[in-house]
């Protein structure tokens, strides 16, 4: 049995499948990656390094098919839109 890597875990706890919304764009993707790892106390990796990574988990950064859910996706929506005064 293979061990999963934290993207494969990243992937399996921060996104569903879902062929009917908006797919996650790159650059949406890594910033809900780098949510998901401060909330994991993992150092991300870079944009591009997390680029490769994905593609080896098979996931087509143009059209990921994937949405976000969870703590990492509200994490994220909550630190792209900071509330204002």
């Amino acid at each position: 049995m293979m061990a999963t890597s934290h993207f494969e875990r990243f992937l399996l706890d921060a996104t569903v499948p879902d062929e009917t919304h908006w797919p996650l764009g790159p650059d949406c993707l890594y910033g809900l990656y780098t949510s998901w790892c401060r909330l994991h106390n993992i150092t991300p990796v870079e944009d591009i390094t997390f680029r490769s990574a994905m593609r080896r988990c098979g996931v087509d950064l143009r059209n990921s098919h994937r949405r976000m859910t969870g703590q990492a996706a509200t994490d994220y929506i909550l630190a792209s839109y900071p509330a204002t005064a």
